[in-house]
Protein backbone atom coordinates (compact mmCIF):
# COMPACT_ATOMS: atom_id res chain seq x y z
CA UNK A 1 0.00 0.00 0.00
CA UNK A 2 1.19 3.59 -0.77
CA UNK A 3 2.38 5.92 2.04
CA UNK A 4 -0.74 8.00 3.03
CA UNK A 5 0.55 11.50 1.91
CA UNK A 6 0.94 13.43 5.86
CA UNK A 7 -1.56 16.34 6.23
CA UNK A 8 -1.07 18.79 9.19
CA UNK A 9 -2.92 19.64 12.35
CA UNK A 10 -4.87 22.19 10.44
CA UNK A 11 -5.74 19.49 7.91
CA UNK A 12 -6.34 17.04 10.20
CA UNK A 13 -9.46 19.33 11.49
CA UNK A 14 -10.84 19.89 7.91
CA UNK A 15 -10.84 16.03 7.53
CA UNK A 16 -11.92 15.26 10.64
CA UNK A 17 -14.83 17.47 9.89
CA UNK A 18 -15.52 15.41 6.75
CA UNK A 19 -14.85 12.13 8.11
CA UNK A 20 -17.92 12.70 10.41
CA UNK A 21 -20.22 13.66 7.28
CA UNK A 22 -19.80 14.20 3.75
CA UNK A 23 -19.84 15.68 0.93
CA UNK A 24 -19.50 19.20 2.55
CA UNK A 25 -19.61 22.78 1.12
CA UNK A 26 -16.62 25.03 1.51
CA UNK A 27 -19.64 27.00 3.04
CA UNK A 28 -20.61 24.36 5.37
CA UNK A 29 -16.60 23.72 6.30
CA UNK A 30 -16.52 27.79 7.18
CA UNK A 31 -19.47 26.94 9.42
CA UNK A 32 -18.33 24.02 11.19
CA UNK A 33 -14.39 25.09 11.39
CA UNK A 34 -13.83 29.07 11.04
CA UNK A 35 -15.27 30.65 14.46
CA UNK A 36 -13.97 27.24 16.63
CA UNK A 37 -10.21 27.81 15.08
CA UNK A 38 -10.50 31.27 14.78
CA UNK A 39 -9.65 30.55 10.65
CA UNK A 40 -10.31 33.16 8.17
CA UNK A 41 -12.41 31.57 5.10
CA UNK A 42 -9.09 32.12 3.36
CA UNK A 43 -7.46 29.91 5.26
CA UNK A 44 -9.92 27.17 5.06
CA UNK A 45 -9.47 27.87 1.17
CA UNK A 46 -5.77 26.74 1.04
CA UNK A 47 -6.30 24.30 3.88
CA UNK A 48 -9.22 22.23 1.35
CA UNK A 49 -6.95 23.51 -1.77
CA UNK A 50 -3.83 21.92 -0.07
CA UNK A 51 -5.65 18.44 0.66
CA UNK A 52 -7.10 18.70 -2.79
CA UNK A 53 -4.02 18.84 -4.89
CA UNK A 54 -2.60 16.50 -1.89
CA UNK A 55 -4.99 13.70 -3.13
CA UNK A 56 -6.58 13.68 0.18
CA UNK A 57 -9.92 15.32 -0.73
CA UNK A 58 -11.73 15.03 -3.58
CA UNK A 59 -13.97 17.53 -5.25
CA UNK A 60 -17.43 17.08 -7.50
CA UNK A 61 -19.46 20.56 -8.66
CA UNK A 62 -22.34 21.45 -7.70
CA UNK A 63 -24.28 24.19 -9.35
CA UNK A 64 -21.48 27.05 -8.55
CA UNK A 65 -19.95 25.43 -5.78
CA UNK A 66 -18.09 22.42 -5.01
CA UNK A 67 -18.51 19.64 -2.63
CA UNK A 68 -15.76 18.31 -0.70
CA UNK A 69 -15.00 14.33 0.22
CA UNK A 70 -12.48 12.65 1.73
CA UNK A 71 -10.89 10.10 -0.88
CA UNK A 72 -8.62 8.76 2.00
CA UNK A 73 -10.48 6.69 5.44
CA UNK A 74 -10.38 7.64 8.64
CA UNK A 75 -8.89 4.72 9.75
CA UNK A 76 -5.73 4.97 7.38
CA UNK A 77 -4.68 8.22 9.07
CA UNK A 78 -5.35 6.57 12.09
CA UNK A 79 -3.41 3.90 11.62
CA UNK A 80 -0.54 5.74 10.35
CA UNK A 81 -0.16 8.13 13.34
CA UNK A 82 -0.52 5.55 15.91
CA UNK A 83 2.39 3.55 14.42
CA UNK A 84 4.65 7.38 13.79
CA UNK A 85 3.56 8.04 17.15
CA UNK A 86 4.80 4.35 18.47
CA UNK A 87 8.26 4.22 16.59
CA UNK A 88 9.58 7.49 17.60
CA UNK A 89 8.48 7.45 21.44
CA UNK A 90 8.51 4.07 22.23
CA UNK A 91 11.13 3.17 19.62
CA UNK A 92 8.51 0.52 17.43
CA UNK A 93 7.48 -1.52 20.69
CA UNK A 94 4.01 -1.74 20.83
CA UNK A 95 3.82 -3.76 24.23
CA UNK A 96 6.02 -1.12 26.02
CA UNK A 97 3.47 1.06 25.40
CA UNK A 98 0.63 -0.80 26.14
CA UNK A 99 2.64 -1.22 29.55
CA UNK A 100 3.43 2.65 30.00
CA UNK A 101 -0.57 4.03 29.05
CA UNK A 102 -2.08 1.10 31.56
CA UNK A 103 0.00 1.59 34.55
CA UNK A 104 -0.44 5.34 34.07
CA UNK A 105 -4.47 4.87 33.54
CA UNK A 106 -6.98 5.22 36.19
CA UNK A 107 -8.86 2.03 34.93
CA UNK A 108 -12.91 1.42 36.27
CA UNK A 109 -13.15 -2.28 37.03
CA UNK A 110 -14.98 -2.73 33.93
CA UNK A 111 -12.16 -1.57 31.85
CA UNK A 112 -9.60 -3.88 34.34
CA UNK A 113 -12.30 -6.86 33.03
CA UNK A 114 -12.10 -5.69 29.66
CA UNK A 115 -8.59 -5.62 29.71
CA UNK A 116 -7.88 -9.08 30.89
CA UNK A 117 -10.72 -10.41 28.39
CA UNK A 118 -8.24 -9.35 25.83
CA UNK A 119 -5.41 -10.84 27.54
CA UNK A 120 -7.05 -13.72 27.91
CA UNK A 121 -8.12 -13.96 24.39
CA UNK A 122 -4.53 -12.86 23.24
CA UNK A 123 -2.85 -15.87 25.75
CA UNK A 124 -5.09 -18.31 23.65
CA UNK A 125 -3.86 -17.37 20.38
CA UNK A 126 -1.25 -19.42 18.85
Amino acid sequence: MAKTPAISDAEWEVMDVLWEQSPRTAGELADALCERMNWSANTLKTLLSRLVKKGVLKTQPQANRYLYSPVIPRSRYVRQEADSFVDRVFGGGEAPMILHFVRRARLTKEEIAELRRILDEKSGEK
